[in-house]
């Protein structure tokens, strides 16, 4: 058995995160974290039955496991130290910030507008993207698990790219997200009272924080327009893309047989797009391919995943069974 730890324990993706290692059949929780909940167990802070106990970061015995989860917000100050602790101790991890998931430190620096403030721990992370670094994440020590928006828009562009199909480097990306993607920290924006019968966009353009890794994985120039949709959980993503003009609809989808061995990618029958109730509490990463214009090449691709999963902890248990290695579906 494999004992893993959890930092950041009550956020949505750390109680995901507990609902997937409990059944996972080669792991062990040895600790979970929180900070104004230490003290008590899970089911104190979430309609669950699942009891696990939650102590405070200084609590947590780096000792006494393989592996740790760090499901920490963007910019948390103790994140670093705790990354160089555990790597330095001869533990994996697997962060959920997006802090190394940026690999060129000058693309860094100019995206954040400041220097990387851990280079190193930089240049060593590996991106968490099974489908495109597989062989890379198994002898990873530590991994920057894949955003659930930048991960909406590179699996499905990533094959086209690849076939040498798209034509237009610049591809409009127009996402909508459940609530649950802006984390569990209170914020105006997704009360219920600001969020229900409503729908809205906010960091469209060029300006979302996880753009960078979208482009970085691509290779495309990318227009991004991030939605808040009235729902709790998945992320549906429409996707304007350019192809080489008269390319066909089955040359388009012939390139997606890239994926065909792939667990949780699903490419849809032809004429057929996905919704987010068929993803929603599953690992899936369902596409559909609708051609606009073939003679100039106008195409749009539509992707959902639910991302609390495939978008988060289901994506990190998928990188602990390689970093570990497991099936890379256990438990999944």
């Amino acid at each position: 058995m494999a004992r893993v730890g959890i930092y950041g324990a009550t956020g949505y993706t750390g109680f995901e995160l507990i609902k997937l290692l409990v059944r996972h059949p080669e792991v062990e929780i040895a600790f979970a974290t929180a900070r104004s909940a230490a003290g008590q167990r899970l089911s104190d802070v979430f309609p669950t039955m699942l009891d696990t106990p939650l102590v405070a970061v200084e609590a947590a015995d780096l000792h006494a496991v393989d592996l740790i989860f760090t499901c920490l917000p963007h910019g948390t100050s103790e994140l670093i130290p705790l990354v160089q602790t555990a790597l330095e101790a001869g533990k994996r991890v697997i962060d959920f910030s997006d802090t190394f998931r940026l690999t060129d430190p000058d693309d860094y620096a100019r995206r954040r507008g400041k220097p990387h403030p851990a280079p190193e721990l930089q240049s060593a992370a590996v991106y968490g993207l099974p489908e495109l670094h597989r062989a890379q994440i198994r002898q990873a020590h530590l991994v920057a698990n894949t955003g659930c928006y930048p991960l909406s828009a590179i699996l499905p562009l990533w094959p086209l790219e690849q076939a040498g199909l798209i034509a237009d480097r610049t591809v409009i990306v127009d996402s909508k997200s459940g609530v649950s993607g802006a984390g569990r920290s209170l914020g105006m924006k997704t009360h219920f009272g600001e969020t229900h019968e409503t729908f809205s966009a906010y960091s469209v353009g060029r300006t979302h924080r996880h753009l960078g890794e979208m482009e970085q994985e691509t290779g495309l120039h990318i227009i991004f327009s991030p939605h808040l949709l009235p729902v709790y959980r998945g992320i549906l993503s429409t996707i304007y893309v350019t192809l080489q003009p008269g390319t066909t609809l089955a040359q388009a989808r012939a390139a997606y047989t890239v994926f065909a061995d792939e667990p949780f990618i699903k490419l849809l029958p032809e004429g057929r797009l996905p919704e987010l109730r068929h993803v929603q509490q599953t690992m899936f990463l369902a596409l559909g391919l609708q051609p606009v214009e073939i003679d100039v090449g106008r195409y749009i691709i539509v992707a959902a995943l639910d991302n609390l999963l495939k978008g988060a902890s289901g994506q990190a248990v998928q990188n602990m069974n390689l970093m570990l290695g497991f099936a890379e579906t256990m438990g999944l």
